[in-house]
């Protein structure tokens, strides 16, 4: 069950089996890959998500899959009272996801420097949603170098005889993620599944292909490179 931080009762609690509506309402990037992980896994557990922006949300920003340009731009008036809203401050009446604001600003850094927007997906998903914002630009060169080593990693096993996922490795990552977005501990399971030799190269092709489908990282783009 989809569990999520309630800054009403101040309780991580179980989210009831129905649609969810996702409000994204501050155009930071913590807060935008927030919400596009939380369409990610709600959409894993079977709910359909319906993810809309305030019009203060710059529509031009690409980390993962999150396209604002064609998310619907939403009067927050009309959201239903159960709409999820992911920002940097709580909404009277609403469960909020609240990210702290940042203190990096990550756009500027892809534009001028040409850095992947995925490494910088990457490093934002090493810390939990809900925590300050402790990185930096180093930060963002070394998910580069994992970022590349794994899509190294997922190349070198598309070679190999395929096998059915690991379902031990993925069900472990997707505990993590059900529980509040717990996307460090998603992270680290993925690097166990890399280093573990006792899983066959082909079922952690299977097992990355699946978690990646939610993680939004594109592990899968260097294979047929070689």
């Amino acid at each position: 069950m989809l569990r999520l931080h309630d800054h009403r009762t101040g309780q991580v609690q179980e989210i009831p089996p129905y649609a969810l509506s996702v409000h994204v309402h501050t155009g930071s990037e913590r807060a935008l890959v927030t919400a596009d992980l939380l369409r990610r896994v709600a959409e894993r557990a079977r709910r359909r998500a319906i993810l809309t922006r305030s019009e203060q949300v710059r529509p031009h920003v690409e980390f993962g899959e999150l396209s604002l340009p064609e998310v619907e731009v939403a009067d927050p008036e009309t959201l239903p009272d159960d709409a999820v809203w992911v920002g940097s401050e709580a909404v009277l009446g609403h469960r909020c996801l609240t990210v702290p604001p940042e203190r990096y600003e990550w756009a500027k850094l892809v534009e001028s420097a040409s850095v992947d927007p995925l490494c910088v997906r990457l490093a934002i998903l090493r810390e939990r949603y809900s925590e300050p914002d402790m990185m930096d630009g180093d930060l963002v060169v070394v998910a580069g170098r994992d970022l590349a080593h794994w899509r190294e990693a997922v190349a070198e096993w598309a070679t190999q005889p395929g096998r059915p996922m690991d379902r031990a490795y993925a069900a472990e990552a997707e505990a993590a993620l059900w529980d509040d977005l717990d996307s460090p501990t998603a992270l680290s399971v993925l690097d166990q599944l890399i280093a573990d030799p006792g899983v066959e190269p082909g079922a952690k092709l299977e097992t990355a292909i699946h978690l990646d489908l939610v993680l939004g990282l594109d592990l899968v783009a260097d294979i047929g490179r070689a």
